[in-house]
C-alpha cells in the first residue's frame, strides 16, 4: 500500500498503481485531482484532497511512501517536520521514494531570487499570460541524504542529468 503526497494530476500514480495493493494519493488542489481521476484505477486509488504538512490519520498505515517533484517545493526550514509527519502515516520500515528535478543551466527555468533561508524561486508564466512566483529548490545529494538519513536507513541516492531520486526505509 502506497501513500503518495502531492499526486497532482496522477501522472506518476498511473504508472505504479497497477502494481500496488492500494494507493492513497493526496493533493491540495481539487482541479488536479479531477484530472487524476481520469488517469488512475478507481478500484485501487483513493484520491484525497489534503495538506501534505497536516496529514489526517489513515485507517491503515501504508507500507510505502512516494512523492514525485514535491521535495523541491518544500521550504528548507520545513523539511524535517514534513518528514516526521509523512513517516507518522507510514508503517515502521516503510519504503520511501522521492524524485525531483536537478537544476540544469540552459534547460531549467532560471532562479529569480533567493531568500535568507536559502530557498530559491522561479517566475513562471502560464498560457493565460499570468506570472507566478514559485518556490523551487534544487538540493544536492548531500542535502537530501542528510535529511532522510536522520529519519531512516538503507539510503540509496541516484542522480541523472535532469533528475535525482532517493530511496530509504523510514524508522
Amino acid at each position: 500500500s502506497v501513500l503518495e503526497l502531492a499526486c497532482g494530476t496522477g501522472y506518476w500514480t498511473q504508472f505504479y498503481a497497477p502494481a500496488a495493493e492500494r494507493v492513497v494519493a493526496i493533493d491540495a488542489a481539487p482541479q488536479t485531482l479531477r484530472i487524476a481521476r481520469t488517469r488512475v484505477p478507481a478500484e485501487k486509488v483513493q484520491l484525497v484532497e489534503g495538506d501534505a504538512y497536516r496529514l489526517a490519520p489513515l485507517a491503515i498505515r501504508c507500507d510505502a511512501g512516494f512523492a514525485g517533484f514535491w521535495w523541491s517545493h518544500i521550504p528548507r526550514s520545513r523539511i524535517d517536520a514534513f518528514l516526521r509527519g509523512f513517516h507518522a502515516a507510514l508503517a515502521p520500515g516503510a519504503k520511501v521514494v522521492f524524485l525531483d528535478n536537478r537544476f540544469v543551466a540552459g534547460s531549467s527555468t532560471e532562479i529569480s531570487e533567493r531568500d535568507e533561508e536559502g530557498n530559491t524561486y522561479q517566475v513562471r508564466r502560464l498560457a493565460d499570460g499570468s506570472t507566478h512566483r514559485v518556490l523551487k529548490n534544487f538540493p544536492g545529494r548531500e542535502e537530501v541524504v542528510w535529511a532522510v538519513a536522520r529519519h531512516g536507513g538503507g539510503v540509496q541516492y541516484w542522480e541523472w542529468e535532469y533528475f535525482w531520486a532517493v530511496e530509504y526505509c523510514c524508522s
